[in-house]
Order: structure tokens, then C-alpha cells, then sequence
């Protein structure tokens, strides 16, 4: 069999399977299968370094992994060992364990800008949990989200302001206005509209896609101050991608909170709130003001999460995670670039951002963002041996996972050219295009009624 008749015949049936149990048939919107061409959504067995192994036996080259989690890669020894280290030992106690001081304590030595932290489970649970403080400690209750950054929570107070709100109350979705990034007028604006009503601004120091523009984030700190609202930082992922301390430690903006998650744990799920001392207590024992019911959850210092973190922690001390993988991102780049260029396709086909976090931008003949030959390019580079819906690379990518990139995307590279030239996908993708991952109907992906 070769490269381009890979099989997905056992993936298409347990995709199925999923669909009949599982709502959305994933347990993660960006992991469904209509992000995927039709009919090549692989179900992965188990992963190796940054390669992953399906169930028709198919290995990959994978980017993105775990949406993004994991920096070291699938299986990673240091990682496992700790993880298994503390699972022999309990993994869940009526009282706080010593992995929860030795977790907490490394954490506020590698965040020297935070006073205090809390563990939990999702980058959901603790940016949500830091609107509450900020709700709190202002005594006011809207919420400034920067729109143009594209997830916050699962919360309703995130979600009322997608293109998912159903079943939220409109109440709800009337508590969060928006701002734009890398415009201080947009965030002067909002504030002016609502003056002293704002309790947060939310928002991600930057983005895969968008760097801070001189000022802006010096800026933001000082509307916030100005205003006394409270600024969240949200680092699910610059942190440990931009600097083990975080974006704030890049660009010398400290936030009153901040939120993470994903590498924190290379792929195991632990998250944390951070932040100053007097927002932080208001969940605390050391207050007189009302208390916050602040991330008491059965599960949010379950011991495996927390030996995963210190074991990461150990890791990015030990070697430089962030360089190798803005090293590995950049080789990446630079490789397909000249691939595209070479296909004449620059116009069409584009890989962009910063290079540990890039992604691929799609075009159609016409000049147009197209879902159909995103879908068309993802299809030949499953094809080929790559598994990736952007090109978020890790530290454990080599130069052999590269090299089969490289001539993944030379072949697909050479079918989108042709689809290009005749100003059409059809004949080329097999199936529908994929879809935006939050939109408000299943439409166009809406599973085909069985006969």
C-alpha cells in the first residue's frame, strides 16, 4: 500500500461508533471530526516523541499536540516516571498532599511576578475563577473580553459571545463587552461606555499570530489601573511555549492575574489561577471581606497533575524547551516556504507566526480564506504522513519529522497548485470541507442521515 492509499476503514468506524454515544462524537470541539477532510479523522492508539501510531495502523508526524499541551512529547520518560512515582502512591486524599507544596512552591519560584497560586484541572475552571475574584474585589460585574482572540472558557460568561450561545440567557451574554487587540483606543472606548462597571479585562498577552505592538500591553496595565479594573492574563499558551514564566515575563507586563494550563503538564491535566496576594486571599482563610468560592473541586490537586507539572518544571530548568522549539519551528518554516514558494503557490498557501506556534493560512483561487482547500491541504498531508491542523511544533520534533513534513507538504503542495489552477477543489477533495470548530449550526458538516 503506499503513502497516498492509507487506509482510515477502522477510524471511520469507531468515528461512528463515537458519534452514536458521544455528542459531537469528540470530547473536544477542535478534536471533531469535521475538522477533519471526511473520512480520514484518524483515532489515535498511542503516541512517541511527536509521532502518533491510529488504529489502522497508520503513524503520523503530529503538530499541535493535545491542542497545544504538549511541548515534550508523547510519552516523555522524566514525565511518565513522576506521574507513575505519585500514582503507587495515592492519587487522592481526604487531606492536602506534599505534592501540593511542592507544587505550589516551584510554581511561584518559576512565576516570580505571582504572590500566590491555585491548582485545578482546565484552563476553563481557573479563568473563570479569576472573573469571580475580579468580580469580587470591584464589586462590579461586566467583563472586557479581547474579541479578537478566539477562546477563554466553556463558562457562559465566555461563550454567551459566540456564535454558541444557545442556551445561555440573554442576561448572561449582556455582562461581557469587547475590545480589540493592539488597539488601546478600542479598550479606551469600552471603558468610557461603561464607566466604573468594568471588573476585568481578559485577554492573552499574545498570540501564535500577533505580537504586542510597542506600548500596547504598558498601555493596557495602565487603563486597568486607571479604571480599577482588574487585568487577567490569559497564558494557557504562552505560557512554557513563550517562557517558562510566562508571556508576562517576555514583555515585562505583569498582570493582577494570570491563567494556565495546557504544557503545564506536558498533555496531563493540571491548570492554575495565579496572581496578587490581596485577590488571591479573598479565596482564602486570611480575609474579612466575603469569601470567594475559589476552585474547591474534588479533582484539582489530584497528585498525578501536579507530579506532571514538577517534572516539566524540572525539565525546562534543565534545558532550554523554549529555544529548541522556536529552533525547530523556525527550520520548519523557512523549509516550507521555499516548498510553496517553488509550487507557485505563495498567494494561495501561507505559514505564518511566531515559530514555535505557527499555522497555515488557506486561500482560494480567488484570493479568498477558504475552509474548502484547508480541507483539501489537510487531506495530502494526512495523505503523506501529517497529522495538523496549524504547525504548533514542540521540543520533540527532529529533523526526520521535519524532513517528512517538508515532503508532505511538497506533494500536497503540488495538488493545491493544480486545484488552483482550475479555480476549483472539485476532482481533488473527496468530501466536504471542514468547518470553524464554534459556529452556531452542524451545517455544512451535519452528520449525513443513514438510510
Amino acid at each position: 500500500m503506499s503513502e497516498s492509499e492509507r487506509d482510515f476503514t477502522l477510524s471511520n468506524r469507531a468515528q461512528t461508533f463515537l458519534h452514536e454515544m458521544v455528542p459531537g462524537g469528540a470530547h473536544t470541539n477542535a478534536r471533531g471530526s469535521d475538522q477533519y477532510p471526511e473520512g480520514m479523522a484518524p483515532i489515535i492508539v498511542r503516541g512517541d516523541g511527536a509521532r502518533v501510531l491510529d488504529v489502522d495502523s497508520n503513524w503520523f508526524v503530529e503538530y499541535g499536540a493535545g491542542l497545544k499541551a504538549v511541548t515534550l512529547g508523547h510519552g516523555y520518560e522524566p514525565v511518565v516516571r513522576r506521574v507513575c512515582e505519585a500514582a503507587s502512591s495515592g492519587v487522592n486524599f481526604t487531606r492536602p498532599s506534599v505534592w501540593e507544596v511542592r507544587a505550589a512552591e516551584r510554581f511561584l519560584e518559576m512565576v516570580p511576578t505571582a504572590d500566590m497560586v491555585k491548582f485545578a484541572k482546565n484552563g476553563s475552571d481557573v479563568t473563570t475563577a479569576a472573573v469571580k475574584l475580579a468580580r469580587a474585589a470591584t464589586g462590579r460585574d461586566l467583563i472586557a473580553v479581547c474579541r479578537t482572540q478566539p477562546f477563554f472558557s466553556v463558562d457562559d460568561w465566555f461563550i454567551a459571545t459566540t456564535s454558541m450561545a444557545s442556551g445561555i440567557p440573554r442576561a448572561v451574554r449582556d455582562l461581557t463587552v469587547h475590545f480589540d487587540y493592539n488597539d488601546l483606543e478600542s479598550l479606551r472606548t469600552v471603558l468610557a461606555q461603561h464607566p466604573g462597571q468594568i471588573a476585568a479585562i481578559v485577554m492573552e498577552p499574545a498570540t501564535g499570530t500577533r505580537e504586542p505592538q510597542p506600548g500596547f500591553l504598558e498601555g493596557v496595565r495602565e487603563l486597568a489601573n486607571r479604571d480599577g479594573s482588574v487585568l487577567i492574563f490569559d497564558e494557557m499558551i504562552c505560557g512554557m511555549r513563550w517562557s517558562s514564566a510566562g508571556a508576562q515575563a517576555v514583555y515585562g507586563v505583569t498582570p493582577d492575574l494570570s491563567t494556565w494550563g495546557k504544557a503545564l503538564g506536558n498533555g496531563f491535566s493540571v491548570s492554575a489561577l495565579a496572581g496578587k496576594r490581596d485577590l488571591m486571599e479573598r479565596g482564602g482563610l486570611n480575609t474579612d471581606e466575603s469569601r470567594v468560592f475559589l476552585l474547591s473541586n474534588t479533582h484539582g490537586a489530584e497528585t498525578t497533575g501536579l507530579a506532571a507539572y514538577l517534572a516539566v518544571a524540572d525539565t525546562y530548568a534543565e534545558r532550554d524547551v523554549v529555544a529548541e522549539m522556536e529552533a525547530a519551528g523556525q527550520k520548519l518554516q523557512i523549509a516550507l516556504l521555499d516548498v510553496i514558494e517553488s509550487a507557485g503557490i505563495s498567494e494561495y498557501l501561507s505559514v505564518f507566526g511566531r515559530p514555535s506556534a505557527l499555522v497555515f493560512g488557506t486561500r482560494d483561487a480567488a484570493g479568498a480564506p477558504s475552509q474548502e482547500y484547508r480541507a483539501l491541504l489537510l487531506q495530502e498531508l494526512l495523505r503523506h504522513g501529517v497529522l495538523c491542523q496549524s504547525l504548533v511544533i514542540s521540543a520533540a520534533h527532529t529533523d526526520d519529522d521535519i524532513d517528512v513534513t517538508v515532503e508532505a507538504f511538497r506533494r500536497a503542495s503540488a495538488v493545491y497548485a493544480r486545484a488552483i489552477e482550475s479555480g476549483t477543489t472539485y476532482g481533488y477533495l473527496a468530501g466536504r470541507a471542514v468547518a470553524p470548530a464554534i459556529r452556531e449550526f452542524a451545517a455544512p458538516r451535519r452528520l449525513e442521515v443513514q438510510a
